[in-house]
């Protein structure tokens, strides 16, 4: 009967080999075909099929896409809304959620209740505009970092993870002379590094992928982050492609896109080794509590 196990658990396990190989693949080929398409030839995507290495290779549309003197310029805007953005995101919301994870906060419940109800409700398009005007927001880049400032799951996964903390580390930096903002800051937060690292990746990607947001508020091209930008280069693309006597295929709109996708991907993939130890361990919040 052992035996018969034995070649049971082998069967099992090379069945999950071959559907966790089959999964992988799967995932794995869209990124593979998007790498290939952008540094194939136009002439040859001209031909169509799915490609997966490219048999002409060329850099033609990374050169048309770095053709724009701006595009170093709405690069490094992304990169300041998301660096800054993402400092305010996780201070705001380290601020807000360790209160509220105290009990003896008064009121505690009702602004529970009112964060929960933000989830459920909004005020809509047109409210949020008027609020960002009203503000004075519009055309500066603040309008990108301070309206969504705190996510209401990010806040409220963030408070339960604060409550788990030991009660006993809070007191002792009390005895010791701390104030609330000297436990957040000197106990609660280095305790708190995954959940900080996974929020703040979350954070980080939203506003490297800021784009709606930026076409309501910011009316200034200079001010435009990378992912409006390149919407615009893949939009003049398209449009060269239907000019009279213009030859198709020196350059495909398809290139482009899949260029524009490289490049704007990159810089997060690029970051993530080094939040992948603290990330792993913050997706699995609130499922093992010791």
């Amino acid at each position: 009967m052992n035996h018969d196990r034995t070649v049971g658990n082998k069967i099992f396990d090379g069945v999950n080999y071959v559907l966790l190989a089959l999964i992988s693949l799967a995932t794995i080929l869209p990124f593979i075909y998007i790498l290939a398409v952008s540094f194939t030839s136009p002439h040859e995507v001209a031909k169509g099929g799915f490609i997966l290495f490219p048999k002409e290779f060329s850099l033609s549309a990374y050169k048309y896409i770095f053709s724009t003197d701006t595009l170093i310029r709405s690069l490094l805007v992304s990169v300041y809304i998301t660096v800054v953005g993402t400092f305010i995101n996780l201070l705001l919301t380290s601020l807000m959620a360790y209160p509220l994870a105290r009990q003896t906060l008064r009121g505690r419940q009702i602004i529970l209740m009112a964060v929960l109800f933000t989830m459920l409700f909004s005020g809509g398009l047109i409210p949020t505009y008027f609020v960002v005007k009203a503000m004075g927001l519009t055309n500066s880049l603040w309008s990108l970092m301070i309206p969504n400032a705190i996510s209401a799951f990010n806040l409220i996964v963030l408070k339960n993870f604060f409550q788990q903390i030991p009660d006993g580390l809070e007191d002792s930096a009390r005895i010791d002379g701390c104030s609330d903002v000297g436990v957040l800051f000197r106990i609660v937060l280095p305790l708190s590094m995954p959940a900080m690292a996974t929020f703040g990746m979350f954070y980080a990607v939203t506003h490297w992928n800021q784009f709606f947001s930026a076409i309501m508020y910011i009316n200034d091209n200079n001010k435009w982050p990378v992912q409006v930008l390149l919407r615009e280069i893949v939009i003049l693309a398209q449009s060269r492609i239907g000019d009279t006597g213009f030859d198709e295929t020196e350059i495909q709109p398809l290139t482009i896109r899949m260029a524009v996708i490289v490049f704007a991907t990159l810089p997060i993939l690029a970051v993530y080794p080094f939040l992948q130890k603290h990330f792993a361990k913050g997706v699995m919040l609130g499922s093992v509590k010791g």
